[in-house]
């Protein structure tokens, strides 16, 4: 099973609705978000707003091939503008009724194949901030990402992490880095805006199991 994250155009999400129900997904999670583009390549591109909208849902191995490969046909994926989609590997999943729920009714356990090319980088940093987190990342090579906005829960004992305030407002970039760049783009994220900036940013990456439409404009 894979957590499959697809990041589109507001426009084509009725579309991308619409793939998750004929693929039978049985859960589907839709977020507001908006890119990290500048304002001079949406122009070159023809691209009138950064908004973006975020789908997560769950699939299998054979799903996620079937996710991708309509998206590329249906969503124009690979073009620029057109979005981006990754799947992250699930390791384990509570309960045999919520693994028979997600996985169409079957229960047999399996083994993610990872795609060891590249890994997506969450960095989460305080609200605000995204332009410093990405200015680090883009100087290690990172081609752009896309912000969530949230808030922490931390208790109120525990205001502070490493001077990192836990319960105020939030963004969170996710960055789709291959292998080979992400440690250098974490590396000048920690540098130039991790825990003892500003920004105090906490970063860490995931492995993926399928991407596409990487980088191109997101």
């Amino acid at each position: 099973m894979n957590y499959v994250i697809s990041i589109c155009d507001p426009r084509a999400l009725d579309t991308l609705a619409a793939l998750c129900a004929e693929l039978s997904l049985p859960i589907s999670i839709v977020l507001h978000a908006h890119g990290t583009a500048v304002r001079s390549m949406l122009d070159i591109l023809g691209i009138e707003s950064n908004e973006k909208r975020v789908v997560m849902t769950v699939a299998s191995a054979e799903q996620t091939r079937e996710l991708i490969r309509e998206q590329k046909r249906r969503m124009f994926l690979g073009v620029p503008g057109h979005g981006i989609v990754v799947s992250v590997p699930m390791k384990s999943i509570g309960g045999g009724k919520t693994v028979a729920f997600l996985n169409g009714g079957q229960t047999a356990k399996y083994t993610p194949e990872l795609n060891y090319s590249y890994e997506l980088i969450v960095a989460i940093a305080n609200e605000g901030r995204t332009d410093q987190v990405m200015n680090a990342a883009r100087s290690a090579g990172a081609a752009g990402g896309t912000v969530l906005h949230g808030k922490g829960t931390g208790a109120e004992g525990e205001k502070k992490f490493y001077n990192v305030s836990i319960a105020r407002e939030k963004e969170v970039i996710l960055i789709v880095a291959r292998t080979e760049q992400k440690a250098g783009i974490m590396k000048a994220i920690l540098e130039k805006a991790g825990p003892n900036t500003e920004a105090g940013t906490i970063v860490f990456s995931l492995p993926t199991s399928e991407v596409a439409g990487f980088g191109l404009l997101q």
